[in-house]
Protein backbone atom coordinates (compact mmCIF):
# COMPACT_ATOMS: atom_id res chain seq x y z
CA UNK A 1 0.00 0.00 0.00
CA UNK A 2 1.32 3.45 -0.59
CA UNK A 3 2.28 6.16 1.66
CA UNK A 4 0.31 8.65 2.42
CA UNK A 5 1.46 12.17 1.93
CA UNK A 6 -0.95 13.64 5.05
CA UNK A 7 -2.84 12.42 7.16
CA UNK A 8 -5.92 14.33 9.40
CA UNK A 9 -9.41 13.94 9.13
CA UNK A 10 -12.27 15.38 7.07
CA UNK A 11 -15.25 18.12 9.28
CA UNK A 12 -18.08 18.85 8.51
CA UNK A 13 -20.63 20.66 11.08
CA UNK A 14 -20.08 18.39 14.28
CA UNK A 15 -18.53 15.09 12.27
CA UNK A 16 -15.43 14.62 12.02
CA UNK A 17 -14.20 12.06 9.53
CA UNK A 18 -10.56 10.45 10.06
CA UNK A 19 -8.92 10.40 6.45
CA UNK A 20 -5.44 9.64 4.89
CA UNK A 21 -4.19 11.57 1.87
CA UNK A 22 -2.90 9.48 -0.80
CA UNK A 23 -2.05 10.78 -4.46
CA UNK A 24 -4.72 9.27 -7.09
CA UNK A 25 -2.18 9.98 -9.90
CA UNK A 26 0.56 7.96 -11.39
CA UNK A 27 2.55 9.77 -14.87
CA UNK A 28 3.90 7.44 -17.28
CA UNK A 29 6.05 9.78 -19.31
CA UNK A 30 10.12 8.36 -19.38
CA UNK A 31 12.71 9.58 -17.32
CA UNK A 32 15.53 11.34 -19.09
CA UNK A 33 18.90 12.34 -17.63
CA UNK A 34 20.55 15.15 -18.59
CA UNK A 35 24.22 14.24 -19.82
CA UNK A 36 27.57 15.61 -20.52
CA UNK A 37 27.50 15.32 -24.74
CA UNK A 38 31.22 15.02 -24.22
CA UNK A 39 31.68 12.00 -22.18
CA UNK A 40 28.15 11.41 -21.50
CA UNK A 41 28.53 11.44 -17.75
CA UNK A 42 25.23 12.30 -15.76
CA UNK A 43 24.77 16.14 -15.08
CA UNK A 44 24.19 16.24 -11.01
CA UNK A 45 22.67 19.55 -9.18
CA UNK A 46 24.01 20.80 -5.98
CA UNK A 47 22.75 22.41 -3.31
CA UNK A 48 25.30 25.72 -2.97
CA UNK A 49 26.01 28.53 -0.66
CA UNK A 50 25.80 31.81 -2.46
CA UNK A 51 28.54 32.86 -0.43
CA UNK A 52 30.81 30.11 -0.04
CA UNK A 53 30.08 28.51 -3.36
CA UNK A 54 30.32 25.48 -1.25
CA UNK A 55 27.74 22.29 -2.00
CA UNK A 56 25.27 22.31 1.77
CA UNK A 57 24.28 18.58 2.76
CA UNK A 58 20.58 18.77 3.09
CA UNK A 59 20.00 18.16 6.96
CA UNK A 60 21.77 21.39 7.58
CA UNK A 61 18.96 23.65 5.21
CA UNK A 62 16.39 24.94 7.16
CA UNK A 63 13.47 27.71 6.06
CA UNK A 64 13.50 30.79 6.34
CA UNK A 65 11.59 34.25 5.79
CA UNK A 66 12.45 37.28 4.81
CA UNK A 67 11.30 40.45 7.03
CA UNK A 68 12.33 44.06 7.27
CA UNK A 69 16.12 42.81 5.98
CA UNK A 70 16.38 39.73 7.83
CA UNK A 71 15.42 35.87 7.62
CA UNK A 72 13.04 34.46 10.35
CA UNK A 73 13.84 30.98 10.69
CA UNK A 74 11.12 28.21 10.76
CA UNK A 75 11.27 24.90 11.99
CA UNK A 76 9.04 22.30 10.81
CA UNK A 77 6.86 22.53 14.11
CA UNK A 78 6.05 26.28 13.55
CA UNK A 79 4.27 25.65 10.64
CA UNK A 80 1.79 23.53 12.51
CA UNK A 81 1.83 25.37 15.69
CA UNK A 82 0.78 28.68 13.29
CA UNK A 83 -2.39 27.15 12.21
CA UNK A 84 -2.58 23.65 14.16
CA UNK A 85 -6.67 23.23 13.04
CA UNK A 86 -5.98 23.86 9.65
CA UNK A 87 -2.87 21.46 8.80
CA UNK A 88 -5.00 18.61 10.31
CA UNK A 89 -8.52 19.02 8.90
CA UNK A 90 -10.28 19.38 5.68
CA UNK A 91 -12.75 21.54 6.94
CA UNK A 92 -15.94 21.02 4.43
CA UNK A 93 -17.64 25.25 4.23
CA UNK A 94 -20.39 23.95 2.02
CA UNK A 95 -21.95 21.18 -0.30
CA UNK A 96 -22.59 22.30 -4.19
CA UNK A 97 -23.28 20.76 -7.37
CA UNK A 98 -20.34 19.90 -9.21
CA UNK A 99 -21.45 21.14 -12.28
CA UNK A 100 -21.72 24.88 -10.82
CA UNK A 101 -17.47 23.99 -10.82
CA UNK A 102 -15.98 25.20 -14.09
CA UNK A 103 -13.13 22.94 -14.83
CA UNK A 104 -10.77 25.48 -15.85
CA UNK A 105 -10.16 25.29 -11.23
CA UNK A 106 -9.63 21.63 -11.29
CA UNK A 107 -5.98 20.80 -10.49
CA UNK A 108 -4.75 17.63 -9.04
CA UNK A 109 -6.58 14.76 -7.27
CA UNK A 110 -6.40 12.57 -4.55
CA UNK A 111 -7.42 9.63 -2.79
CA UNK A 112 -8.77 9.54 0.96
CA UNK A 113 -8.23 6.62 2.53
CA UNK A 114 -10.70 5.50 5.60
CA UNK A 115 -9.45 5.06 8.93
CA UNK A 116 -9.36 1.19 9.81
CA UNK A 117 -11.26 1.88 12.99
CA UNK A 118 -13.76 4.33 11.83
CA UNK A 119 -15.27 3.35 8.56
CA UNK A 120 -18.72 4.19 9.03
CA UNK A 121 -18.45 8.27 9.02
CA UNK A 122 -16.68 7.77 5.79
CA UNK A 123 -18.99 5.69 4.10
CA UNK A 124 -21.77 7.77 5.76
CA UNK A 125 -20.37 11.01 4.58
CA UNK A 126 -20.01 8.67 0.66
CA UNK A 127 -23.90 7.49 0.46
CA UNK A 128 -25.03 11.10 1.73
CA UNK A 129 -23.31 12.81 -1.20
CA UNK A 130 -24.11 9.84 -3.66
CA UNK A 131 -27.53 10.47 -2.33
CA UNK A 132 -28.09 14.46 -2.73
CA UNK A 133 -25.65 14.41 -5.87
CA UNK A 134 -23.76 17.08 -3.60
CA UNK A 135 -20.34 17.82 -3.56
CA UNK A 136 -18.15 18.70 -0.83
CA UNK A 137 -16.31 22.58 -0.92
CA UNK A 138 -13.57 22.86 1.41
CA UNK A 139 -10.28 24.48 2.34
CA UNK A 140 -7.00 22.54 3.88
CA UNK A 141 -2.79 22.96 4.31
CA UNK A 142 -1.14 20.74 2.75
CA UNK A 143 2.93 21.91 2.45
CA UNK A 144 2.62 25.00 3.97
CA UNK A 145 0.04 26.47 1.89
CA UNK A 146 -3.75 26.67 1.91
CA UNK A 147 -5.76 25.34 -0.67
CA UNK A 148 -8.97 25.24 -1.65
CA UNK A 149 -10.72 21.82 -2.81
CA UNK A 150 -14.02 19.84 -3.35
CA UNK A 151 -14.49 16.28 -1.99
CA UNK A 152 -16.65 13.91 -4.19
CA UNK A 153 -17.62 10.67 -4.78
CA UNK A 154 -15.41 7.89 -7.10
CA UNK A 155 -16.72 4.57 -7.69
CA UNK A 156 -16.80 3.28 -4.00
CA UNK A 157 -13.98 5.92 -2.43
CA UNK A 158 -14.25 9.51 -1.42
CA UNK A 159 -11.34 11.53 -3.46
CA UNK A 160 -10.03 15.48 -2.60
CA UNK A 161 -9.00 17.51 -5.70
CA UNK A 162 -7.33 20.51 -5.21
CA UNK A 163 -8.83 23.75 -7.11
CA UNK A 164 -7.18 26.98 -8.41
CA UNK A 165 -8.40 30.03 -6.45
CA UNK A 166 -10.05 32.86 -8.85
CA UNK A 167 -7.31 34.92 -8.39
CA UNK A 168 -4.81 32.20 -9.74
CA UNK A 169 -6.50 32.13 -13.08
CA UNK A 170 -4.95 34.25 -15.81
CA UNK A 171 -7.07 37.08 -17.26
CA UNK A 172 -8.68 36.17 -20.92
CA UNK A 173 -8.19 39.52 -21.87
CA UNK A 174 -4.32 38.69 -21.64
CA UNK A 175 -4.68 36.70 -24.92
CA UNK A 176 -5.89 37.17 -28.13
CA UNK A 177 -9.89 35.34 -28.19
CA UNK A 178 -12.30 36.22 -30.09
CA UNK A 179 -14.33 38.74 -29.14
CA UNK A 180 -18.27 37.66 -28.74
CA UNK A 181 -19.18 40.00 -31.19
CA UNK A 182 -17.63 37.71 -34.13
CA UNK A 183 -20.50 35.81 -35.45
CA UNK A 184 -20.86 32.63 -37.78
CA UNK A 185 -23.61 32.06 -40.08
CA UNK A 186 -26.39 29.88 -39.96
CA UNK A 187 -25.23 27.82 -42.45
CA UNK A 188 -21.85 27.69 -40.64
CA UNK A 189 -23.42 27.11 -37.88
CA UNK A 190 -25.54 24.19 -39.00
CA UNK A 191 -22.70 22.37 -40.23
CA UNK A 192 -20.53 22.75 -37.94
CA UNK A 193 -23.21 21.49 -35.25
CA UNK A 194 -23.65 18.55 -37.97
CA UNK A 195 -19.99 17.67 -37.43
CA UNK A 196 -20.23 17.33 -34.08
CA UNK A 197 -23.27 15.23 -33.91
CA UNK A 198 -21.61 12.96 -36.28
CA UNK A 199 -18.23 12.36 -33.96
CA UNK A 200 -20.11 12.47 -30.85
CA UNK A 201 -20.03 9.16 -28.83
CA UNK A 202 -20.21 7.68 -25.73
CA UNK A 203 -16.90 8.87 -23.42
CA UNK A 204 -14.64 5.49 -22.91
CA UNK A 205 -11.35 7.03 -21.22
CA UNK A 206 -10.17 2.75 -21.45
CA UNK A 207 -9.66 3.97 -25.51
CA UNK A 208 -7.26 6.37 -25.29
CA UNK A 209 -3.56 5.23 -24.78
CA UNK A 210 -0.40 7.10 -23.99
CA UNK A 211 0.72 5.80 -27.82
CA UNK A 212 3.75 8.35 -28.21
CA UNK A 213 5.38 6.96 -24.54
CA UNK A 214 4.97 3.66 -25.88
CA UNK A 215 6.19 4.14 -29.42
CA UNK A 216 9.55 6.18 -27.85
CA UNK A 217 10.36 3.16 -25.66
CA UNK A 218 10.15 0.98 -28.77
CA UNK A 219 12.24 3.44 -30.63
CA UNK A 220 15.08 3.27 -27.66
CA UNK A 221 15.12 -0.09 -27.60
CA UNK A 222 15.89 -0.38 -31.15
CA UNK A 223 17.79 2.07 -31.41
CA UNK A 224 20.18 -0.10 -28.36
CA UNK A 225 20.53 -3.09 -30.30
CA UNK A 226 21.93 -0.90 -33.44
CA UNK A 227 18.31 -0.76 -35.48
CA UNK A 228 16.09 2.35 -36.51
CA UNK A 229 12.78 1.74 -35.75
CA UNK A 230 10.41 2.71 -38.56
CA UNK A 231 7.28 4.57 -38.21
CA UNK A 232 4.40 2.99 -36.20
CA UNK A 233 2.15 4.14 -38.95
CA UNK A 234 2.13 6.60 -42.09
CA UNK A 235 1.02 10.46 -40.25
CA UNK A 236 -2.62 11.36 -41.76
CA UNK A 237 -2.33 13.60 -44.90
CA UNK A 238 -2.95 17.40 -43.42
CA UNK A 239 -6.12 18.43 -44.86
CA UNK A 240 -5.90 20.78 -47.84
CA UNK A 241 -5.48 24.13 -47.17
CA UNK A 242 -8.71 27.04 -48.50
CA UNK A 243 -9.16 30.06 -47.19
CA UNK A 244 -13.58 29.66 -47.13
CA UNK A 245 -14.39 28.25 -44.21
CA UNK A 246 -17.29 26.63 -45.59
CA UNK A 247 -15.79 24.18 -48.06
CA UNK A 248 -13.26 23.01 -44.55
CA UNK A 249 -16.56 22.15 -43.26
CA UNK A 250 -17.90 20.21 -46.26
CA UNK A 251 -14.86 18.87 -46.65
CA UNK A 252 -14.68 17.58 -42.75
CA UNK A 253 -18.24 16.39 -43.04
CA UNK A 254 -16.97 14.44 -46.09
CA UNK A 255 -14.37 12.86 -44.17
CA UNK A 256 -15.97 12.02 -40.89
CA UNK A 257 -18.85 10.64 -42.87
CA UNK A 258 -16.10 7.85 -44.75
CA UNK A 259 -15.10 6.98 -41.02
CA UNK A 260 -18.16 6.03 -40.09
CA UNK A 261 -18.64 4.14 -43.20
CA UNK A 262 -16.16 2.13 -42.58
CA UNK A 263 -16.45 2.12 -39.14
CA UNK A 264 -20.10 0.06 -39.53
CA UNK A 265 -18.71 -2.18 -41.99
CA UNK A 266 -15.70 -3.30 -39.34
CA UNK A 267 -18.66 -4.10 -36.34
CA UNK A 268 -20.70 -6.24 -39.72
Amino acid sequence: MPRPIWSGSIAFGLVNIPVKLFSAIEETSLDFDMLDKKDYNNIKYKRVNEETGKEVVWSNIVKGYQLDGRYIILEDSDFEKAAAEKTKRIDIVSFIKEKEIDPIYYDKTYYLGADKKDQKTYALLRDAMKKTGMVGLGTYVLRNKEHLGVIKVYQNALVLTKLHFESEIRDLGDYNIPPASIKTTTAELKMATTLIEQLEEPFDISKYKDEYTEQLLKFIKQKAKGKVASPKKESAPLPKETNSLMEQLKASLKTSTSASRRTTKKKE
